[in-house]
């Protein structure tokens, strides 16, 4: 492996842990970032003449601690912070031997003080390493916008006296739903931008890997690193070879990959032994119902509206109700289906929720208003953001 790909992987599997570690050690957000970016530039710069080392995060971990102590003889107080720093520095350069702090650094970005909007950027920044450009451009904001909430975010954290350290049980039940959510609307976010090629949401998606690792008796991190691998798994299969978009229902299941889908089944099986059912775990079961098309050739859509019953009955979502109604047209017929999905209407949250509208086409096609089916689908097509998709619905 060369150097460059060794300090990407690094990046992407141990930065947040680096970042979480020092930040347990006192330092804060802006310190311990720059100290990091030195770190990697200085890998950057070295290993290709010098050779990987044997234990690439110690070499970065030293390297940050040695920017730290420059940092503090900067500011003249080396005399009192120097050696406790070169002192950790000789005690724990094996970076395998850290404890892992990245629970309680995930905890943080979804702390009370922290605004819903920014939960989920600051995780992909300071867990995964993310640039605020490439964040901003799937949030639908400025780079300079992102920047700043992302600024806003750490001021907050360090305001409130984020303690980093290893969270206790009660903790982590309290406060990990606000971290689950936020992993899931970056999910959603990078799923939704046609100019990202899903690397947003496979970000997301080893987010809720990382989750389900860190917090193994929480069924609903499970439940949700299920779920987001069953729609990882899909996703290639989401396009033909001339990238046209290819619904669900015409997937070939051939393209699906295998051991994601056998990642999840275990999950959610994990998930299920634990006896809490949630939100994240009936939703995976959804896709784990579709995943068997795999196997058997079809999908058992009497299975997929009682797991949306009971998420209905959990949840109230709109958005639920709209899947649940087009699992009834499969279920029961087009008129089923369609009476539901017009009942759910009456949610003003639908009214520019294009999958609804999407749904309408279909359903009232099937059950014969065509006018109604051709005005729901240019409703849809004017909401959707991916042009793929618009091309479908508009039948290009």
């Amino acid at each position: 492996m060369t150097a460059a790909a060794t300090a990407e992987r690094i990046a992407r599997d141990g930065y947040g842990r680096l970042l979480a570690f020092l930040l347990a050690r006192g330092h804060g957000f802006a310190a311990a970032e720059d100290a990091l970016a030195d770190a990697f530039a200085a890998a950057l710069s070295a290993w290709p003449a010098s050779g990987v080392p044997d234990r690439p995060e110690a070499w970065l971990l030293t390297a940050a601690r040695r920017r730290l102590v420059d940092g503090h003889r900067r500011a003249a107080t080396a005399a009192a912070a120097a050696p406790d720093l070169l002192r950790d520095e000789a005690a724990e350069t094996d970076a395998e031997a850290l404890p892992d702090h990245r629970l309680a650094l995930l905890l943080a970005c979804a702390a009370p003080g922290v605004e819903p909007g920014a939960r989920a950027a600051l995780m992909l920044q300071c867990v995964l390493g993310l640039d605020a450009a490439r964040i901003a451009s799937a949030f639908l904001v400025s780079p300079a916008a992102m920047g700043q909430r992302l600024v806003r975010a750490k001021r907050r954290i360090a305001a409130a006296g984020a303690r980093f350290a290893l969270p206790g049980r009660a903790e982590v039940a309290a406060r990990l739903p606000a971290v689950l959510e936020a992993i899931y609307a970056a999910y959603a976010a990078g799923a939704a931008d046609p100019e990202d090629g899903g690397a947003l949401a496979g970000e997301a998606a080893w987010l809720a890997r990382l989750s389900a690792a860190l917090a193994p008796e929480e069924p609903e991190a499970l439940g949700l690193a299920a779920l987001l691998l069953h729609l990882e798994a899909r996703r290639p299969a989401g396009r033909d070879a001339a990238g046209r978009y290819v619904p669900l229902s015409a997937q070939d299941p051939g393209r699906w990959q295998l051991p994601a889908q056998a990642e999840a089944e275990t999950l959610l099986r994990r998930a299920a032994a634990l006896g809490r059912p949630g939100r994240f775990q009936w939703e995976a079961a959804v896709q784990s119902v579709h995943a068997a098309r795999r196997v058997t050739g079809r999908t058992d859509w009497a299975a997929i509206r009682l797991l949306y019953d009971a998420l209905l009955g959990l949840t109230g979502s709109p958005v639920v109700a709209v899947n649940r109604a087009v699992a009834l047209a499969e279920a029961e017929g087009a008129s089923a289906g369609l009476a539901a999905l017009r009942a759910a209407a009456a949610d003003p949250r639908l009214a520019d929720y294009q999958p609804y509208w999407a749904a309408l086409a279909a359903l009232a096609d099937r059950a014969g208003d065509l006018a109604a089916g051709a005005a729901a689908r240019r409703r849809a097509a004017g909401l959707a953001t991916d042009p793929a998709m618009r091309a479908f619905l508009l039948g290009g």
